[in-house]
């Protein structure tokens, strides 16, 4: 009867740390509303992935944004798909006041949103500042060679796309698809000299919009080599921010991860 009812009890503060995980941010009921920003092969998506498994937010790319407002055939979305039909790329004319409209549906259904890989510019956080009183900005300081070394060490199966690593999620035989047999490649985004170039493109684009949010005062850089180095830092500082109600729920974060 006892473990019944402490599984009971477990069940029910479960469920009301996630509720109310994604109704809470830093100043009180409003849904949280957070960016998170970082280098390309530094562990944006599996920090992502924590930070909407562990505070309950909904995660949001322009992609995502972008395909919903297609599917419900909004003038936005229309307008974007006549462009992608041309093989044109969609511009910020289009693709920013159609991020606002999607987060803006999240945040009146009283969802807490992540986003993800926009903006990119100042100009774009600017679009994004008008609308949102944004709660914490997320950024990540992996140092660049680590990003090299890592990426150098990856594999594709191409037809499938499904990704290896010689390190962290080896195939069974070397060099060879766990499922087909067929021969794994380095895709040629994946060389050095190449992840190199993205690296500083990305480090010129960034920086002052990194610059922006520090000014701000919403801005927090997280250096490490590895997520799992950086991860126990950000979830700390996301608790401290009160990302969620946890002066009601205590440790029912940690809780939920066990």
């Amino acid at each position: 009867m006892a473990m019944a009812l402490r599984s009971c009890a477990f069940t029910a503060r479960s469920s009301l740390a996630r509720s109310s995980l994604r109704a809470m941010s830093t100043t009180g009921a409003r849904p949280a509303q957070v960016l998170i920003m970082g280098p390309p092969g530094g562990g944006k998506g599996t920090l992502s992935k924590r930070l909407v498994r562990d505070f309950g937010l909904t995660h949001v790319s322009s992609g995502d944004a972008l395909r919903a407002q297609i599917a419900a055939k909004t003038d936005l979305g229309l307008a974007a798909q006549k462009k992608m039909a041309a093989g044109e790329m969609v511009p910020d004319e289009i693709v920013m006041p159609l991020v606002v409209d999607h987060l803006k549906a999240l945040t009146a259904k009283g969802e807490a949103w992540l986003l993800d890989g926009v903006p990119r510019t100042v100009q774009q956080a600017q679009a994004i500042d008008a609308a949102f009183d944004i709660s914490l900005v997320l950024n990540l300081d992996v140092p660049a060679e680590e990003i090299v070394e890592r990426m150098r060490l990856r594999t594709v199966h191409l037809a499938s796309g499904r990704v290896y690593h010689a390190v962290f999620s080896p195939p069974k035989v070397e060099g060879v698809d766990d499922e087909t047999g067929e021969e794994l490649i380095t895709r040629e985004d994946d060389k050095p000299e190449t992840v190199r170039a993205r690296l500083e493109a990305y480090e010129r684009m960034t920086r002052p919009l990194v610059q922006h949010y520090e000014n701000a005062g919403s801005c927090r850089s997280f250096r490490g080599n590895e997520s799992n180095v950086i991860w126990p830092r950000m979830k700390e500082f996301c608790v401290g921010r009160r990302l969620g109600a946890f002066s009601e729920l205590g440790d029912v974060c940690d809780t939920l991860n066990e």
